[in-house]
């Protein structure tokens, strides 16, 4: 398979960036979007060029490393699919494929295809856990869970924080990424004594970070890789007003 990149490269992040074109010729059909990547990395390097830098680690849709856009689509235009999971087979003879970072105020770009996403992190950091003494594990059966719950948190436990909610959206809105964390912990028994302090102090970093507001079209489902259901903002837009009505009145 015979195709043309269109690239963005940048130095670095003060540095101006451009779209270059790259030749990707004889691409084996079987290999995936990533693999492509690193056939085309080794004939740069060949070639004496800089190679184009890009994130990815398990490469199993799992860590959510391998996030770019795809012809303008987070991780490409395959549902509950990651870029590593995308596969050549799924182009045609002499495409041309337009492939980006992900563009967000709260992710700057730190090299190419690479962003920093840390902003996921001090935002986990703020309340995404436990700390209450529950002492050692017990048997999970012997707490009772009922299946809607323990399905709907099961959902929301299966976010990866790749950031293509936050990629997707118009307004870089980071809140299905949060309303995930928070609703995992908050279907669960043992997330309930810090319910309100997590939404409220993950809601508040969320803010802080410089992530936009979310105005209910739905791009971040669409273009999560998990499927994470958008309930889960109602869900935590209805803890996070209960919190806040609490800390007024308290």
């Amino acid at each position: 398979m015979n195709l043309t990149l269109k690239v963005w490269r940048q130095s670095g992040p003060n540095a101006k960036g451009k779209i270059e074109t790259y030749d990707a010729k004889g691409i084996p059909l079987e290999a995936s979007f990533l693999e492509m990547l690193d056939i085309v990395n080794d004939r740069l390097i060949l070639a004496g060029v800089e190679p184009i830098h890009f994130e990815h680690d398990c490469r199993e849709g799992i860590c959510g490393s391998c996030s770019l856009t795809i012809n303008g689509v987070p991780h490409s235009k395959e549902r509950a699919t990651a870029t590593c999971q995308v596969h050549m087979r799924k182009f045609k003879e002499d495409d041309t494929i337009w492939i980006e970072p992900f563009r967000a105020n709260a992710f700057p770009l730190i090299r190419d295809l690479i962003v920093d996403r840390s902003a996921f992190d001090r935002i986990i950091a703020a309340g995404g856990y436990i700390d209450i003494r529950t002492g050692s594990a017990v048997e999970a059966n012997t707490i009772p869970i009922s299946k809607v719950d323990a399905d709907s948190a099961f959902d929301a436990a299966a976010c990866i924080g790749c950031g293509a909610c936050v990629a997707a959206c118009k307004n870089a809105s980071a809140m299905l990424f949060v309303a995930a964390k928070v609703s995992h912990l908050g279907h669960l028994p043992q997330g309930q004594p810090e319910r309100q302090k997590r939404v409220l102090a993950m809601v508040k970093q969320m803010d802080s970070e410089g992530f936009g507001s979310c105005t209910n079209q739905y791009e971040c489902e669409a273009a999560c890789p998990k499927e994470i259901s958008v309930e889960h903002i109602a869900r935590m837009n209805r803890d996070y007003s209960k919190a806040v009505l609490v800390e007024q009145f308290s």
